[in-house]
């Protein structure tokens, strides 16, 4: 089906920055032929459902042709869906519900590597001089044998797998099955545009850039030095990725000029983009590729998907974005599918839904695209998945001291039966038996629920443009709260106050005193004499002065 350029939304060019994004991970969200596995008719039948929380875009984790050796993050057809998801046509059914609810379908591009399977590569591997010998980042050995430089991988070990067909090694930043590509081969950056367009004239609204820095490595195979300040953002403690200062592997300045070709395609479609930034700066990234208007539409990192919580460190993300941006756009994410969940995360073991309701209010007063993961609508908390049911290898690799990312990618308890109504079969991994007793059908009667807060909050901040569009300012407070304003021209400023904590806390802000509290968020706190008193993990809202 061609996207008919006439019936795109009637929103400004920049319409995504009123949006709330809300990302589904496909294997988890419903499965609709028993199989045990969530797929895109699954996903249709709960549009409804997304289109009640109040979120405009909605993310789709890959479906495509995938052996799923990293649940489809390696794909091995970028043109067609894996028969576990279903079929184009499903595809199709889904776009077309999606779009008569007001719903717009962002779907992610895994570019940076393919899997091991895809054509490319096995034509890649079979010689040194067939037509696509140069897709792939291939290398030969350092005279002793060993891999040519120090790169290391993501998922560990080496970033150098030996190939005995073409006795040179191939570069790989996560699974040894997931080969880089060689984006400085211009064929392999069209072949990615052609599949693109492939989706676009399917009637997709954007795209989400997975690994968006990964694309393009040193040409010259340089090591990459001793990191400085050892990266805990991107990866855990454990890992010895974060010990080298990624200068070479990826980040490099020719991405660019790529993203500015990918960005012209999307504006053929006026479809949106969004990419994942994960490098050394990644503020500094985030910046660089979404200043100018001529590159990514908006980009998020891990900054804020860390393990602890303060108002500071927030503060800090926020504002050094906003210092080094020019003219471009954060999407604010503090849950996905490669971290804990946000309610465990920062909340602890035994965070109440009064935590998970903060965490979102203050989530979407940030200055940017909120993006929300499934299932926080509804407070669910990590799963405790046991070594024995893991099915990621990400996890498997650095059991025990990191458990990998299956806890945050259980199935979503839509009802609270022993499968939480998510298949009629065995599930892929097991639905956690906390989730039950916040399963959506329970939360749907019950007012006070998270999910009634979601609903009832998006909506509100709907109708204070100050919270879409408006700058932002912070005040220095205590580090269990954080405290803000957003200014809109035109509009009265908004004062924002959240208690990041489980105790009540006082704070006196210079422009509280005399603010007309507003009404309808939701959350606990109040006013009086200059002070804004805030319950555990209450919340203000209020007209500035």
């Amino acid at each position: 089906m061609t996207k008919q350029l006439t019936q795109v939304s009637p929103h400004s060019p920049d319409w995504y920055r009123d949006a709330i994004i809300y990302q589904v991970y496909p294997r988890s969200y419903m499965d609709s032929n028993g199989d045990g596995v969530g797929d895109l008719p699954g996903i249709t039948a709960k549009l409804d459902y997304i289109a009640s929380l109040g979120v405009d875009i909605v993310w789709i984790s890959p479906f495509f042709k995938s052996p799923m050796k990293d649940f489809g993050y390696d794909i091995a057809d970028y043109c067609d869906v894996d028969p576990l998801f279903g079929t184009l046509a499903d595809f199709d059914a889904l776009v077309e519900r999606a779009h008569s609810l007001g719903l717009k379908i962002m779907i992610d591009q895994v570019m940076a590597h393919t899997a091991e399977d895809h054509a490319w590569f096995k034509e890649s591997r079979s010689s040194r001089d067939n037509p696509k010998a140069d897709w792939y980042v291939w290398a030969d050995p350092k005279a002793d044998g060993n891999p040519p430089n120090n790169w290391l991988s993501v998922f560990g070990g080496s970033a150098w797998q030996w190939d005995t067909r073409r006795r040179q090694y191939y570069m790989h930043n996560f699974l040894t099955s997931q080969p880089q590509l060689n984006f400085h081969n211009p064929a392999v950056q069209q072949a990615h545009l052609d599949a693109l367009r492939f989706w676009l004239e399917r009637g997709v609204d954007g795209i989400r850039l997975d690994a968006c820095n990964y694309h393009f490595h040193d040409r010259q195979l340089r090591d990459n030095p001793p990191a400085t300040n050892r990266d805990s953002i991107t990866v855990t403690d454990v890992n010895p990725y974060g010990m080298q200062a990624h200068d070479f592997d990826k980040t490099q300045p020719e991405n660019v000029p790529f993203l500015k070709k990918l960005r012209a395609l999307l504006d053929e479609y006026q479809a949106v983009s969004i990419g994942e930034v994960g490098s050394d700066d990644s503020l500094a990234t985030m910046a660089e590729y979404t200043e100018g208007g001529d590159k990514l539409h908006m980009a998020y990192s891990f900054n804020l998907l860390v393990n602890h919580l303060s108002s500071h460190y927030i503060r800090e993300q926020v504002e050094q974005f906003e210092k080094r941006v020019k003219g471009g756009w954060a999407s604010w994410s503090v849950g996905n599918h490669d971290v804990p969940r946000v309610a465990s995360r920062w909340g602890g073991t035994s965070a109440p839904q009064a935590f998970a309701k903060l965490a979102l209010a203050m989530q979407l007063s940030l200055k940017g695209t909120p993006c929300l993961y499934q299932g926080d609508e509804l407070a669910f908390a990590e799963a405790d998945v046991p070594y024995e049911l893991l099915q990621d290898p990400y996890g498997i690799t650095f059991w025990p001291e990191f458990k990998g990312r299956d806890g945050c990618r259980t199935p979503i308890a839509w009802t609270d039966d022993s499968n939480g109504g998510f298949t009629t079969g065995k599930p892929w991994l097991p639905v956690s038996p906390d989730h039950l007793a916040k399963a959506a059908s329970v939360q749907e009667a019950d007012q006070g629920s998270t999910l009634a807060f979601t609903r009832a909050f998006t909506a509100w901040r709907r109708k204070h443009p100050q919270l879409l569009r408006g700058e932002i300012v912070f005040f220095d407070t205590q580090d269990q709260v954080l405290a803000l304003r957003r200014d809109l021209a035109g509009e009265r400023s908004i004062l924002a106050v959240f208690n990041l904590s489980g105790e009540a806390q006082s704070v006196e802000l210079p422009t509280s005193a005399g603010a007309e509290a507003l009404q309808g968020h939701g959350l606990p706190g109040s006013a009086a004499n200059g002070k804004v008193q805030l319950p555990a993990f209450g919340g203000w809202f209020a007209y500035a002065q």
